[in-house]
């Protein structure tokens, strides 16, 4: 199991300053070869930086140039707010103290004071004073600037088993001084704190989760990369110390501490100041490779702690069966072997033979194996919440006691009841195999984030280079530790192990598996390579531009990974249950003890009914057992998270990134779809088509002082226009210009613009010759005061009514010609428009072009409903004005200039992203510039809640049927009793159905729009 930095020897990292202050050790870096050269990694001065500086607390500065100090103590035994209320008290009634606040579960202090009346040693005697125990933490000095704002935090939770467990540990969270933010996700054991560093430091809050009874450790933050090392040669002290010495000397490193037991190494830097492969080649050369390092892939260490919660769970399932099975045979086969039952009815002190057996195995069971239980139950109850664990408690606890109850009556009276052992022992163990099959089937769920996470190869070629540049050889580096800048040598049919720019090679790769486009993309030098891609035949030598968390494939596991971490606003329902649950099953175990035994008791039903042996309290016990032990609350915890957990990774195999169950939910409601024009429903590669000149202007001057004006212009119809004037062979074409749009290639022909601006949904004006050029549409040209003639409007007119944009161009305040502009639709739009409206949704084509090309583009699709001649910021208008009734909407744009109203929208969706996935205003980002992924996109939305709402309702109805059926309702009629180890294994067993069920959604297979054609009926639209 990976280490928790509780666990961790925490080492501060020093320095010596400039005026001579402690020493250190200098590290020589010099090298010939630039891939091993430590850089800018060392530095001769620098102030101490120890791991407090970590532990937060507020900046210092502003209390020193006040006169005032500020400083932490550890106190020792506060156990309750009245121990935390006395501290304070204590520390308040110094005269000269300003502020003194307490934090619990820290075991914390934060003292404010003035130093000229008030001593480190007077707080900390007042504290001691008071009963408790006090140190006064080291005074964190850096030259350091500290963290400024909020950071974003994962931490690994174990011991989690329902939504009650998450709704405890999301409260102990948020109720940290510092933590703005706290979301748990129960099946991926993983929570998402946002935290001021300045107010609470990680190590804090992984104590707090610890101290509410659960397993916590940090994974990495949005400030710090994290590495963790295996370490082979570590055998003693000095060794240690070894490394300390290294790691201390290291600009960069924040943190770092050295688990003896795993021989792992976890080290917190900062990447802009040092790389991941300097600091293994720094303790590699320093310690003249005393020590094997290797790097440990964060997820795969995630991953292999929950191989090692199901591997512990069967461990404890078969060392449970293995001590039942006696019990079960003893009380159920034994009895019809003559001489076996001979010998456990001999009598062996007080008890038979039989007796002390099943005492000794079933103690075993509940105590050794089962303690579990009670150590999840204790920190459930001490919290002020109940879970499953209470109720397993609760029922094993009553079957085990009666029984000893009953032995201990029966030595001392010689009056015997029968015992009920094996109750409790097989209960247990089928809670234990339920458990079992619960992690086996949980683990599938995240299937797709392990396949994203195998696209990355292991080692990669690094060409290793001297000072000069030159390569002078090859290394074999594990693909984690490569660095910004490294050139990377991908052999043919092998994965590129990082984003990048090729330099030098030719080939094909296959990039299907990242962005879905399935054809093979030829890359050369200057093209971007995607991390995780396939290089098919050439051979390529790639400089590495993203490595860590900014890769393509990184952000979209990480995308996934918070989407699988947000909770659907459905979830509400299951947290409200889970909160009540608990106790109304205690109470109505309770009541069925009392029915059952009080109407026994007043002769309310035959003796006949009770077991051989039996008495009215046993009878009605067992029933109260049942009850308890029946309900099983995990089934409603686990019904939304692991639909939404199985639903994001199949989404992201189909190229759809979901952002949330919050945004899964909304897009089943979807009742309007709303499409941009430009670039979602045509294919956003504007050509131009026509060109008239009105004027006697040469046609060639005509297009360079329309080139010219539209240079400057970021727009894709000036991107055809300068396309066109390249085709047109007025100007040499080159991939810069094509690229930055810039017009250097041009530059000998292009006339010089000044003033240059554009206007949003207007076009584009600037000065040229001391004289204005206007191009754009119709309104630029009459806003500002320039006649259109009516063979130029019949002219345009007839542009449009072909679905063509007319652009107007008037220089020196004449119109002298107009360009006309296609954008071809994509082969799929009317089809995909068709299939939305079998769907039972109404789409709705937006744009900021004129009515007559809009109808004409709209005609074309068959899209009824059309806004035309909107501005870019009144999209977001019309989306508002759909939603005045209450209906859903959502928006289909490229994410960049519909950001506002993919904001606006319930349900936001860019298109055709590739590998700019980080778009904020999207809730779901389709890899591929497909119209067909929106139907996918909500199609599998409402699979995914179909399947959400049927979980539902087999937990309910299970609950529902399941605890009058084991309260013994339905037994005067159909005799019908369910032992309470029966009641066990069918608890176990239904949040195993509920995660199958779950499961079944990997199935999914993207909908083809034929089938939508004639499956669906016509809405009518």
């Amino acid at each position: 199991m990976a280490p928790t930095f509780k666990d961790l020897q925490l080492t501060g990292i020093g320095g010596r300053d400039s005026g001579g202050g402690r020493d250190s050790v200098a590290i020589d870096v010099d090298d010939d070869l630039e891939d091993v050269r430590l850089l800018d990694s060392y530095e001769d001065g620098y102030g101490s930086y120890d791991n407090n500086n970590l532990d937060s607390g507020k900046s210092n500065e502003g209390l020193e140039e006040g006169g005032m100090k500020r400083i932490q103590v550890k106190v020792t035994g506060m156990t309750c707010a009245a121990c935390s209320n006395s501290v304070e008290g204590a520390v308040m009634s110094l005269n000269g103290v300003v502020s003194a606040s307490v934090a619990l579960l820290q075991h914390k202090a934060d003292v404010v004071f003035d130093p000229n009346l008030v001593k480190e040693d007077d707080v900390k005697n007042a504290i001691e004073d008071a009963g408790f125990e006090a140190e006064i933490l080291k005074e964190k000095n850096t030259s350091r600037s500290k963290p400024q704002g909020t950071l974003v935090g994962q931490f690994t939770i174990g011991g989690m088993t329902c939504a009650a467990c998450v709704n405890s540990v999301e409260g102990i969270l948020r109720k940290l001084n510092g933590v703005k933010r706290a979301i748990v996700a129960l099946p991926t054991s993983l929570g998402e704190v946002e935290y001021d560093p300045l107010i609470i430091s990680k190590e804090e809050i992984v104590n707090a989760i610890e101290d509410a009874g659960f397993d916590g450790s940090f994974v990495q933050s949005s400030e710090q990369d994290k590495i963790v090392l295996g370490v082979v040669g570590v055998l003693n002290d000095l060794d240690a110390q070894t490394l300390e010495g290294v790691l201390c000397n290291l600009k960069g490193v924040k943190q770092f501490g050295f688990n003896r037991v795993s021989k792992e190494l976890d080290i917190l830097f900062d990447t802009e100041i040092l790389g991941p492969r300097s600091l293994v080649d720094a303790i590699v050369r320093e310690t003249s490779g005393r020590f094997h390092l290797h790097v440990k892939n964060p997820f795969t260490r995630m991953v292999s702690q929950d191989e090692e919660e199901t591997s512990n769970m069967y461990r404890l399932f078969t060392s449970s069966l293995f001590l039942s099975l006696p019990i079960f045979l003893m009380r159920f086969i034994c009895p019809h072997i003559p001489l076996l039952y001979a010998l456990l009815l001999k009598q062996c002190g007080p008890f038979q033979m039989g007796d002390w057996l099943n005492w000794i195995l079933v103690t075993l069971v509940q105590f050794v194996i089962g303690k579990r239980f009670y150590i999840a139950a204790f920190r459930a109850l001490r919290n002020g919440s109940t879970n499953m664990d209470v109720l397993v408690a609760l029922g094993t606890t009553a079957s085990y006691v009666y029984s000893v109850y009953a032995l201990l009556y029966g030595a001392v009276t010689g009056f015997w009841s029968p015992t009920y052992f094996e109750t409790s022992a097989m209960l247990i163990t089928f809670v234990l195999l339920g458990k079992y099959l619960e992690t086996l089937a949980k683990g599938k769920t995240s299937d797709a984030i392990k396949k994203l996470v195998e696209l990355v190869p292991a080692t990669a070629l690094l060409l290793v280079k001297d000072k000069g540049g030159k390569n002078v050889g090859e290394r074999e580096i594990d693909a984690l530790l490569i660095q910004p800048g490294d050139v990377l040598k991908v052999l043919p049919g092998t994965k590129v192990p990082v984003d990048g720019n090729v330099v030098w090679g030719s080939s094909y790769v296959n990039e299907s598996m990242v962005t879905g486009e399935s054809a093979p993309v030829l890359k050369e030098a200057d093209s971007l390579v995607i991390g995780g891609t396939i290089n098919f035949h050439g051979l390529l030598h790639v400089q590495a531009t993203k490595i860590g968390s900014d890769t393509v494939l990184s952000q979209i596991i990480s995308l996934v990974e918070t989407a699988q971490m947000s909770k659907a606003p459905i979830q509400k329902f299951a947290d409200y249950v889970a909160s009540i649950f608990v106790p109304t099953v205690v109470g109505l175990s309770f009541l069925t003890f009392l029915v059952w035994y009080i109407s026994g008791s007043l002769g309310a039903y035959s003796d006949d009914w009770l077991p051989p042996h039996g008495n009215h309290f046993v009878f009605a016990l067992m029933f109260s057992i049942s009850v308890v032990v029946i309900a099983c609350p995990c089934a409603l915890g686990l019904a939304t998270p692991t639909a939404v957990m199985v639903a994001t990774g199949v989404g992201a195999n189909n190229g759809v990134l979901i952002k949330g169950g919050d945004a899964l939910e909304r897009a089943q409601k979807v009742q309007y779809v709303i499409f941009d024009k430009t670039g979602t429903l045509t294919q956003g590669k504007a050509t131009v088509t026509t060109v008239k000149v009105f004027t006697e202007m040469d046609r060639g001057d005509f297009l360079r002082l329309l080139a010219s004006a539209e240079a400057s212009s970021e727009h894709p119809l000036a991107k055809a226009i300068l396309e066109y004037t390249r085709h047109f062979q007025f100007f040499e074409a080159s991939k810069d210009s094509e690229e930055n749009n810039d017009g250097s290639a041009m530059s000998a022909w292009l006339l010089d613009a000044v003033d240059f601006s554009a206007i949003p949904g207007r076009g584009v004006q600037c000065h040229i010759d001391g004289k204005r050029i206007l191009v754009g549409n119709r309104s630029l040209l009459t806003e500002n005061g320039i006649e259109i003639p009516t063979n130029v409007e019949n002219f345009v007119v007839d542009l449009e009514d072909k679905a063509k944009t007319g652009i107007l161009v008037a220089y020196d305040s004449e119109l002298i010609g107009a360009v006309g502009v296609a954008d071809p639709l994509k082969r799929e739009a009317a089809v995909v428009i068709e299939g939305l409206k079998k769907m039972g949704v109404r789409p709705i084509m937006v744009t900021g072009d004129n009515w007559r090309t809009a109808k004409a583009v709209a005609k074309e699709v068959d899209i009824q409903d059309i806004r035309a001649e909107v501005m870019p910021a009144g999209k977001a208008d019309v989306i508002r004005s759909f939603q005045k009734d209450g209906s859903v909407v959502a928006m289909v744009g490229d994410g960049i200039n519909d950001s506002p109203a993919l904001a606006a929208a319930d349900v936001g969706i860019a298109i055709g992203a590739g590998t700019d996935i980080a778009i904020e205003a999207a809730d779901y980002v389709l890899m591929k510039n497909n119209l067909e992924d929106v139907i996918t996109a909500i199609d599998l939305s409402r699979k995914t809640f179909t399947r959400i709402r049927l979980n539902y309702f087999f937990a309910m109805a299970y609950n529902v049927i399941s605890i009058p059926l084991a309260a013994g309702v339905f037994f005067p009629w159909l005799g019908i009793k369910l032992p309470p180890w029966v009641a066990g294994a069918c608890m176990a067993l239904s949040s195993v159905s509920v995660v199958c069920s779950s499961l079944l959604l990997r199935r999914y297979k993207k909908p083809k729009l034929t089938t939508i054609l004639e499956k669906h009926g016509d809405f009518g639209m």
